[in-house]
C-alpha cells in the first residue's frame, strides 16, 4: 500500500508552516542524500532483479521484495501489521494507527511499521508525524520505494515540485517500472512547473 496523489489541507499541528516546510526540506536532503549510500539488506538480489526486469516479471519481483519487507521476524508483530493494514482497507486509519503504533512500540527498528503508521497518519492528514515515520522507515530501509514515493507525494502537497521531483526520480532509480512514480514526473511536467534543481 503507498500513499496517494491528492490534494490537503495543511493542519498547522501546532507547527507553522513554514516551519514545517523546513522540516521537510531537511528531511529531504538527508533521506535522498543517505539512499545511494546505504549498505544493501537481503533484498539487494531482488531490487537488482527489479532494475533489468521484463514488464512481466515485474509484479512479482516486487510482490516479493514487500513480502520480504513485511516480515518483522516475530508471528505476533506480524499480526499487528496484518491487523492494521485490515483496518486501512476497511477505511478505518484511526484504528490502523492504534496497530501500527503497538508494531512500533515493541519493533522500532522494523521499517514497514514506520511506513506503514505514515501511510495511516497521510489519510487522516497528520502530516507532521506522516513525515516523522517515513523518515524513520527510510533510514531503516532506504530502498523501500513506496516510501520514497509517499514523501514525493508530501513534497506535492507542501507544493515544493522540485523535491517533489527529486523523490519521484529516486523512486524510478529503485523501480524503473514504478506506475505511479511515471505518472506522477508526467503530472509535473505536463504542468510546466519549473524545476530548481
Amino acid at each position: 500500500m503507498e500513499m496517494r496523489l491528492r490534494p490537503l489541507t495543511l493542519l498547522h499541528m501546532g507547527i507553522k508552516t513554514t516551519n514545517l516546510k523546513l522540516t521537510v526540506a531537511a528531511i529531504m536532503i538527508t533521506v535522498i542524500n543517505s539512499i545511494p549510500l546505504a549498505a544493501q539488506s537481503v533484498t539487494s538480489d531482488l531490487l537488482a532483479q527489479l532494475k533489468t526486469a521484463e514488464v512481466r516479471d515485474v509484479a512479482k519481483i516486487e510482490r516479493a521484495l514487500k513480502l520480504e519487507w513485511s516480515r518483522s521476524g516475530s508471528k505476533a508483530l506480524d499480526l499487528l501489521l496484518f491487523r492494521g493494514r485490515e483496518a486501512m482497507a476497511s477505511g478505518d486509519p484511526n484504528a490502523a494507527i492504534e496497530h501500527f503504533t503497538a508494531l512500533t512500540d515493541h519493533a522500532p527498528n522494523f521499517a514497514e511499521g514506520w511506513h506503514a503508521r505514515a501511510i495511516a497518519y497521510f489519510e487522516v492528514e497528520l502530516l507532521g508525524p506522516a513525515l516523522g515515520d517515513l523518515k524513520r522507515s527510510l533510514v531503516l530501509n532506504p530502498n523501500n520505494f513506496d516510501a520514497v514515493f509517499g514523501l514525493g507525494s508530501m513534497m506535492m502537497t507542501f507544493e515544493d515540485f522540485p523535491r517533489a521531483e527529486k523523490a519521484f526520480r529516486e523512486v524510478l532509480r529503485l523501480h524503473p517500472h514504478h506506475e505511479n512514480a511515471t505518472i506522477a514526473l508526467e503530472r509535473l511536467e505536463s504542468q510546466g512547473i519549473e524545476r530548481e534543481l
